[in-house]
């Protein structure tokens, strides 16, 4: 394992580019992509990792990136975390699959010991692991057709759940998720959603609006479940009014309708809390996870009240590969390292860090029209000084030239205008103001 580690490149924490980019050995090995992996898997930046520790990513090439990434939100605790890479080769070293419902094993039982312990609600809980945040959500909407005996599925304007076909319907976008792919799942209703930026309202005047359009448009006694995102992912990190998320629970549980959080992006330390649900303070029905809770490792989860997991029947949840031994005990030390480097802490500090050098570049720079976000799950979103219209440009534009410098970023947003900052809880302060020093000369070159 020691020789395995020594491989990540500790010996800097900065940003290092030595090649053009993307570099020769990169341009190789794109190459061969082109030629075996479909068209359809996207290719973000034309780099090509080779190892990577904390936020620091070395492409094949030897170029250092300071990541913003996380894997979309996967590597709360860093890359290459010595505990979980650890428990994962010790577990391997044991048992590297059995299929949980033939023959169990005690990780599987600790990861769901620990999901009821840390997700919100003082109530009894249960689990169903998983492979991904997809099927977590597609799980959390069958537990709730069948404890509910309804049908219908309410989303909000904005979410992002997945690309299977029931959560590409559930998105607010349907390009690029589902174009061509329909007939997708039908019985999926979009409902306005809170946007204190976009839209002007109240959290009140934000869930009134919610749930008027839902009564109105699909009858309250018709649905099943209400999934929402407590911070919108690929919507571009839109945090809703305060109040808004408590009332929309209040009218679920007022209507025997069950309150699904989807906290695949924005849980497990990410904000703060393990969970951004508890800042809202609301107790969702099901929360589903996945992502940061693996630590790196392929896992997920749907977590709810015990009698609503229970509504299924023996055999109806599960798979092959859900809860897989090697994933769980990762899961099992993401957990303890949480707890014991005090990441949810860490979560704050970047926030505290961050957040205030984003701001300083919002009033050097126009372009950038708001800044929101808790936590290590920050945001930009660039608009038009002059007409307020979306500005996908300059998103793409900061991209391009931070990826040079460096850095990367991922967009987001209904229009492509966020940039999304997602690194991993335990990015040094020099690293956050590296990359925001980075923006600034982005910015600044337009």
């Amino acid at each position: 394992m020691t020789d395995t580690l020594s491989q990540a490149p500790t010996s800097s924490t900065s940003a290092r580019i030595v090649t053009e980019i993307p570099g020769p050995r990169s341009k190789e090995l794109h190459e061969r992509r082109l030629k075996t992996v479909s068209a359809g898997v996207a290719a973000t930046f034309p780099v090509y990792a080779a190892s990577a520790h904390d936020a620091i990513i070395e492409d094949v090439d030897g170029n250092r990136f300071i990541g913003f990434t996380r894997g979309i939100g996967g590597m709360a605790v860093g890359h290459t975390n010595e505990a979980v890479a650890q428990a994962v080769a010790d577990q391997a070293s044991k048992v590297t699959h059995t299929l949980f419902a033939v023959a169990g094993y005690e990780p599987y039982i600790e990861v769901c010991e620990l999901l009821a312990q840390h997700t919100p609600g003082n109530f009894a809980k249960k689990s169903v692991l998983v492979n991904s945040g997809a099927e977590a959500v597609e799980n959390a909407v069958k537990i709730a057709r069948k404890h509910t005996g309804r049908t219908e599925v309410a989303v909000l304007h904005h979410g992002y759940h997945g690309r299977t076909n029931l959560t590409s319907a559930m998105n607010y976008n349907m390009h690029p998720y589902g174009t061509g792919f329909g007939p997708l799942a039908g019985s999926v209703h979009h409902a306005p959603n809170s946007s204190p930026f976009h839209v002007g309202l109240t959290g009140a005047q934000a869930a009134e609006r919610t749930i008027t359009f839902l009564e109105k448009r699909v009858g309250a006694s018709q649905i099943a479940c209400l999934v929402v995102e407590p911070i919108q992912g690929e919507g571009g990190f839109i945090v809703p009014a305060e109040g808004y998320l408590p009332a929309l629970v209040d009218w679920c549980h007022a209507n025997g309708i069950v309150y699904v959080s989807d906290e695949v992006q924005s849980g497990m330390a990410r904000t703060g809390t393990y969970f951004a649900s508890e800042h809202f303070g609301i107790e969702p029905d099901l929360v589903t996870s996945a992502k940061g809770i693996g630590g790196g490792m392929p896992i997920a989860a749907v977590t709810g009240r015990a009698e609503i997991m229970d509504a299924s029947h023996p055999g109806g949840l599960g798979g092959t590969f859900g809860g897989n031994p090697v994933s769980s005990a990762a899961v099992v030390a993401v957990f303890s390292e949480v707890e014991k480097r005090g990441l949810l802490n860490e979560a704050k500090r970047v926030e505290k860090v961050l957040k205030p050098a984003l701001l300083d570049l919002q009033t050097k720079h126009p372009v950038i029209a708001d800044v929101r976000g808790i936590g290590a799950m920050l945001a930009i979103e660039f608009a038009d000084p002059a007409t307020g219209k979306p500005a996908p440009e300059i998103a793409k534009s900061v991209q391009t030239h931070a990826l040079h410098a460096g850095v990367l970023i991922l967009t987001a947003g209904t229009f492509g205008n966020v940039l999304r900052f997602l690194p991993p809880v335990v990015i040094t302060d020099d690293q956050l103001r590296e990359a925001v020093a980075v923006m600034d000369d982005a910015l600044s070159a337009l």
